[in-house]
């Protein structure tokens, strides 16, 4: 081989291996989508609680997911309905919304849940029933609350045809203490948050009536996300929630035995007529909180 012919050789051999050190990176990297979470609790909790389901997700799957909240609902719905988030976890309405503008599909919801909203009253308050509420003070903690707003405002109007006064204050905490206070004469809510108050609070309210049941909250998966991909979360969420160690923390969610679910599942929420109790864009004033913790709008 002549010194010419065996340096081209060199050269190009040199060439094909900087190639590959340069492709390699690509080849190799991670997959990464974002995960948006509906803001149920105030960022510090919501990122407690979720961050660690996240990480055992990636661990299942080897694609990263980049959690991204919101700190209100409205700003949530905004970045969803704009298709904003590879997957993402929202109520039943939000489902519903998101579906029908960008095709979201749901992936995941919780088998052993159903959400329904409350009425609460002061313990000593006369009122026995929702249509005594005609004209009165009610607290909610925001207007597009699923199961303490969305559906208490659509009974009180549909079912028992009362028009009332709402009160927007945040969250489940405020609206608990504002009746308990005798600010507003009663107030939306579920019951998973009731029962997170303390006792003293708890005992000064009486629930005096509940919604019907509806789909609880979904994880949902853009279709720019390969199937393949939206395979591997839906399965990952299936082993942890088969996994009696990640228990306590898909509770935290609060997801106690997640299952697959699809479009045609949450395409009844559309039978609810709930769109004339949708607030679109709506920003309201932040109200103080007996307990940061426990900012939730469900």
């Amino acid at each position: 081989m002549s010194e010419t012919r065996w340096m081209m050789t060199v050269v190009w051999s040199l060439i094909l291996v900087a190639c590959m050190l340069v492709c390699l990176p690509l080849a190799s990297a991670e997959k990464s989508y974002s995960f948006g979470v509906v803001p149920q609790f105030e960022p510090r909790k919501l990122f407690s609680i979720w961050r660690p389901v996240l990480d055992e997700l990636e661990h299942r799957t080897g694609f990263k997911l980049k959690m991204v909240g919101a700190t209100e609902i409205p700003a949530f719905e905004t970045s969803a309905i704009s298709g904003e988030y590879d997957f993402a976890y929202m109520n039943p309405f939000q489902v519903m919304m998101v579906s029908d503008e960008q095709g979201y599909e749901p992936l995941i919801k919780d088998s052993g849940r159903h959400l329904s909203g409350i009425l609460v009253v002061a313990k000593d308050s006369p009122i026995q029933s929702p249509s005594e509420l005609a004209g009165m003070y009610v607290a909610f903690p925001s207007p597009n609350a699923f199961g303490a707003s969305i559906l208490i405002r659509r009974d009180l109007q549909d079912v028992f045809h009362v028009q009332v006064t709402p009160i927007y204050v945040q969250t489940h905490t405020s609206v608990y203490y504002n009746v308990a206070l005798g600010i507003a004469a009663a107030g939306g809510g579920v019951y998973s948050t009731l029962n997170l108050q303390p006792k003293k609070v708890r005992d000064t309210l009486r629930v005096i009536y509940q919604t019907k049941e509806t789909l609880p909250h979904a994880v949902v998966a853009h279709p720019r996300v390969p199937v393949e991909d939206r395979i591997k979360l839906s399965n990952a969420f299936l082993e942890i929630g088969n996994d009696e160690k990640f228990h306590s923390m898909l509770s935290a969610i609060p997801m106690q035995s997640p299952e697959l679910t699809n479009a045609n599942d949450y395409a009844s929420i559309k039978e609810l007529n709930l769109e004339d109790f949708y607030f679109a864009n709506v920003r309201i004033p932040r109200a103080s909180s007996k307990d940061d913790g426990d900012k939730i709008n469900r």
